[in-house]
C-alpha cells in the first residue's frame, strides 16, 4: 500500500502534537508537515503535496474554510478533513461547499480519525456522528427551530465575523484578506445589522451564545 502523506493543521500546539504522534505511529501513514494557520497550510500543501490535510476549522488569519478553498483550487486531488471543536451547523455546511471530504469533532476517538483518513483516500466522505445527525436534521427540514443565525451570513461576512471575534482589528483583517479597511467596516456594519447588535463586544457574546465560538479559543 502506498504511504499516505498527511498535513496536520491546528493553531493549538497540544492538539496538533497529539494528532501527529498518533498518526505517525500508524502503518502506511506519514505526517509530512504541521501548520498552525490557514496561510501556512496553503503554503505547505503546495510544497509537500500531501494526500490528506487535517484542517482545524477555526484559526487566526483566514481560517479553515478559506484555506480549504485555496488548497483545493490549486490541487483538487488533496482530501481535506475538517476538524472542529464546536458541533454547530454553520461550519459543516460551509466546509462542504468549500470542498472538504470529511468532518470530525475534536472529541473524535483516534480510531475514528484513522478510519476517516482511510476512507477519504479512496474517495469516500466521512462525518462524525454528531455532524451527520445535524446535517440529517437540516436535510429533513427539522432544523428550522435550532439553526444558527450565522447561517444568514455570506462566506465573506462569516469570515470577517470570526476574525473580529478573535480580536483582529479592521486594518489587520484588511491586510490578511487583501481588501480595504473601508470594505471591512462595511461588512462589519452589515453583520451588526443582521444580528441587531452594535459593536465587537456584543458580537463576541453573540458568537459564544450560539456556540459558534468556544470561550477557551478566545483565551
Amino acid at each position: 500500500m502506498t504511504t499516505i502523506k498527511l498535513l496536520v493543521v491546528d493553531d493549538h500546539d497540544l492538539m496538533r502534537t497529539c494528532l501527529v504522534r498518533i498518526l505517525d505511529d500508524i502503518e502506511n501513514f506519514s505526517v509530512v508537515g504541521e501548520a498552525n494557520s490557514g496561510e501556512e497550510a496553503i503554503s505547505l500543501s503546495r510544497t509537500l503535496e500531501p494526500h490528506v490535510v487535517l484542517m482545524d476549522v477555526k484559526m487566526p488569519g483566514i481560517g479553515g474554510v478559506e484555506a480549504t478553498k485555496r488548497i483545493l483550487a490549486h490541487n483538487n486531488q488533496i482530501k481535506i478533513i475538517a476538524v472542529t471543536s464546536c458541533e454547530d451547523d454553520v461550519y459543516p455546511s460551509r466546509l462542504l461547499q468549500a470542498g472538504a471530504f470529511a468532518y470530525l469533532t475534536k472529541r473524535t476517538e483516534p480510531a475514528e480519525v484513522i478510519k476517516a483518513i482511510k476512507m477519504v483516500v479512496v474517495g469516500k466522505p466521512y462525518f462524525s456522528q454528531e455532524i451527520a445527525q445535524q446535517l440529517a436534521l437540516k436535510n429533513t427540514g427539522l432544523w428550522h427551530e435550532t439553526h444558527s443565525p450565522f447561517d444568514q451570513l455570506s462566506q465573506r461576512e462569516l469570515q470577517i465575523a470570526m476574525m473580529t471575534v478573535k480580536g483582529e482589528k479592521p486594518v489587520a483583517i484588511a491586510e490578511i484578506l487583501n481588501i480595504s479597511a473601508k470594505t471591512i467596516n462595511s461588512y462589519r456594519y452589515r453583520i451588526f445589522e443582521k444580528f441587531n447588535i452594535s459593536n465587537d463586544v456584543e458580537l463576541v457574546h453573540f458568537a459564544i451564545k450560539h456556540k459558534v465560538f468556544d470561550v477557551d479559543i478566545l483565551e
